[in-house]
């Protein structure tokens, strides 16, 4: 199975961008784009929302990945129509959709972005891992990393180093949710 991995930037308490959605605090350093570089390797698909298309679309990317053989998918409910090439909309549900795309044959694939999108796949159950380059300063406000997906998610830490600049690159594996015995009779029961 294809394994979805969540991940970006981050500032010490969490922000991903400060509130007008400057990055002018991010540390670029050859570490760091030896893992992008490494990852970029292990996936063929991107899975975005809408306002995070719009950010890389206005930045000249958007569709891609900036590399051969990468498909993106945006979902929105408010879009009807996306323009240019090599990106695909989609309107219905993201989980279900994202669920049948991990059953589907191909590399991994990689959550772009935050906000609404990437906290309605977390409550969902199907992101599989959380990787953080976590940076070096407090921002205090901004683009948070994580919304509130409404459940606890429990990870389990599977790398951890040190980066250039002060940087810690993390990675964690999720937990998949298993129902309390009470709620699985209940489900049972139901069945």
């Amino acid at each position: 199975m294809r394994i979805v991995t969540y991940g970006a930037a981050c500032s010490l308490d969490g922000f991903i961008a400060r509130p007008d959605g400057a990055v002018d605090w991010l540390i670029f350093t050859k570490d760091a784009q030896a893992i992008m570089a490494d990852y970029w390797q292990r996936i063929d698909t991107i899975l975005m929302g809408r306002k995070t298309y719009e950010v890389a679309a206005g930045m000249g990317g958007g569709g891609g990945g900036g590399s051969a053989g990468i498909r993106t998918f945006v979902f929105s409910r408010t879009l009807t129509s996306l323009p240019g090439k090599g990106v695909t909309l989609v309107r219905e549900d993201a989980a279900a959709f994202v669920r049948q795309l991990k059953q589907s044959p191909g590399k991994d694939i990689c959550v772009m972005g935050g906000g609404d999108f990437a906290r309605s796949l977390l409550a969902a159950g199907v992101i599989d891992e959380i990787g953080l380059n976590v940076h070096p300063v407090l921002l205090g406000s901004g683009i948070p990393m994580f919304l509130d997906p409404k459940r606890q998610v429990d990870l389990e830490l599977t790398e951890c180093r040190a980066l250039a600049g002060g940087c810690a690159f993390v990675n964690y594996k999720v937990r998949q949710a298993v129902p309390a015995p009470r709620q699985r009779a209940k489900k049972q029961r139901a069945s």
